[in-house]
């Protein structure tokens, strides 16, 4: 039960990363970009849908491990 309770913790913290990115990208989005910045911010946004995605299945799946990776929103 320990690691359960864990493992949602991890995930809130990922989902609150989450948030506070999505919260600077609306500043992004209000100022002329460049390439290279687009080109990365569509490489993060892959990551978060990915992140989105993989946390959908586990919770289908009632499986919740204790191997979220913390810095899962930091690999680069």
């Amino acid at each position: 039960m320990k690691d359960v309770i864990a493992s949602y913790e991890a995930l809130v913290l990922i989902f609150e990363r989450i948030h506070l990115f999505l919260q600077r990208l609306n500043r992004y989005t209000a100022i002329p970009l460049t390439p290279e910045m687009t080109s990365l911010l569509g490489k993060i946004m892959a990551q978060v849908l990915s992140v989105l995605a993989l946390s959908t299945k586990e919770m289908k799946e009632r499986r919740i491990s204790g191997s979220i990776p913390l810095g899962i929103l930091f690999h680069g």
